[in-house]
């Protein structure tokens, strides 16, 4: 009887962050191309159907580590991670429909900006997932969870300012305000979410080491 093929958990986190980097390509041109919220239905459903293909790798991963008798991390972590990644991806789809169901009526100048300082992120952390099965041997790995965490204090940067902008330019119009504030809430929390990811990968390795 032939050996079981052992699953490969390192390439089914480095599928989830190219969905990641997926989702975040469509984000970027879906704000480069927008005309007018009710033409984003058919880019929210494709945003939907990337996350399902994140939710899938998560299934094959949790049905997985449930039953193998040894893992190459600790069980906890596997599903760390896999959250982790599961939220950026939710998150990035979530920006793309509040588009949609707050019908917006103009992209704001920032969103591009935004959108590419989330893309950016998704790219470096992507790259160090790709190297995350080396980490005890990688000189790249540090550098690249280091270059999410400045992408993401770059975001912290960009949202103090468009905010301000917001509540500076436009306050005769509040419900302008209250719809970009929510707006740039939910991007910036696609940052927070790849920095979250860079972190427990980061915490992983010294773990490991």
């Amino acid at each position: 009887m032939g050996r079981k093929h052992k699953f490969d958990y390192f390439g089914a986190f480095e599928q989830h962050s190219k969905l990641a980097v997926a989702e975040s390509a469509l984000l970027v041109e879906t704000i480069e191309q927008f005309t007018e919220a009710s033409a984003l239905e058919e880019n929210t459903q494709k945003a939907h159907e990337i996350e399902h293909e994140g939710d899938t790798i998560n299934h094959k991963i949790f049905k997985t580590v449930a039953t193998d008798f040894i893992t190459p991390i600790d069980r906890e972590d596997i599903i760390e991670i896999c959250q982790a990644l599961d939220d950026i991806v939710d998150d990035i789809e979530d920006v793309m429909l509040r588009f949609y169901m707050y019908d917006i009526h103009f992209m704001h100048d920032q969103a591009i900006e935004f959108a590419k300082l989330i893309q950016g992120s998704c790219e470096a952390l992507d790259k160090a997932m790709c190297d995350f099965r080396n980490f005890k041997k990688s000189k790249n790995f540090v550098h690249l969870i280091v270059k999410v965490h400045d992408l993401e204090e770059q975001a912290d940067q960009l949202y103090t300012k468009v905010i301000r902008d917001l509540h500076v330019n436009d306050y005769d119009n509040p419900m302008r305000v209250q719809v970009w504030t929510n707006l740039f809430d939910s991007m910036e929390a696609c940052c927070d979410a790849c920095e979250l990811a860079a972190d427990v990968m980061n915490t992983i390795m010294l773990k490991n080491v």
